[in-house]
């Protein structure tokens, strides 16, 4: 059987690569040189209406613009169960109070509660016949 090409845990190139030999390094060094000429050329296309110049700045300079929850009341009585908030979300939903989108976001919560609740009933109900035996 032959000796195997590379020994193991030996360097065949020791000195390793040389820096800024890599493409990434070396576009970057042709923008370092010219970076202010290249901010004026985006902003002079900004000015005269190319939108993906506009976005390119925009995107740098400002935060994305992120979503402010709305506080809703809802009428639903004390201890009402699931159906009844249920039943209160829809109507809410239906009448205007809320957007359709948060009266879905808010019937999938209970829909989840719901299973949670399931579950939690299941564990004791076992652990309860677990106790008998």
């Amino acid at each position: 059987m032959p000796s195997p090409r590379f020994k193991s845990g030996i360097s065949g190139n020791p000195a390793g690569r040389p820096a800024g030999k890599t493409p990434g390094a070396q576009i970057r060094k042709a923008i370092e040189k010219r970076k202010d000429e290249i901010l004026q050329a985006v902003i002079e296309a900004a000015i005269a209406g190319d939108m993906q110049a506009c976005t390119m700045l925009l995107d740098r300079i400002t935060p994305p613009l992120k979503p402010v929850a709305a506080q809703i009341a809802l009428s639903v009585p004390d201890g009402a169960g699931l159906s009844e908030q249920g039943a209160a979300v829809v109507t809410a939903a239906l009448s205007g109070q809320i957007p359709p989108d948060i009266g879905s976001q808010l019937i999938t919560a209970l829909a989840a509660q719901s299973k949670i609740i399931e579950i939690d009933q299941l564990i004791k109900r076992v652990e309860a016949l677990e106790q008998k035996k």
